[in-house]
């Protein structure tokens, strides 16, 4: 019966982990989102930056549901989070910096 304890505690510790650091990425995103400017976003072809501040908004308000967990809400929040920070963010950072040589 112990060892099923000690299972259940490190998988919930590994999910709060996991959570925590999606949640810093989702800030993280929010921060970067508010400091660029708006014909940054459309510039690149993406979505507007008003629209990604709601959408990164609510994947923060669908972590914060999740809280410590990664039920299927939460899944959804590090989805939209994921997609700019792999796809957006790159892009604007690079229209805003200009070519490198």
């Amino acid at each position: 019966m112990g060892d099923v304890n000690i299972v259940n505690s490190l998988t919930s510790l590994i999910l709060l982990v996991l959570w925590a650091c999606a949640l810093g990425a989702t800030l993280f995103a929010i921060v970067h989102a508010i400091r660029q400017r708006a014909d940054a976003f459309t510039a690149v072809d993406k979505l507007s930056k008003p629209i990604w501040l709601a959408i990164l908004g609510g994947a923060l308000v669908f972590l914060l549901l999740g809280a410590g967990g990664l039920g299927f809400i939460a899944i959804i929040g590090i989805v939209a989070t994921g997609v700019y920070l792999a796809d957006v963010r790159p892009k604007v950072d690079e229209v805003q910096r200009g070519p490198r040589w």
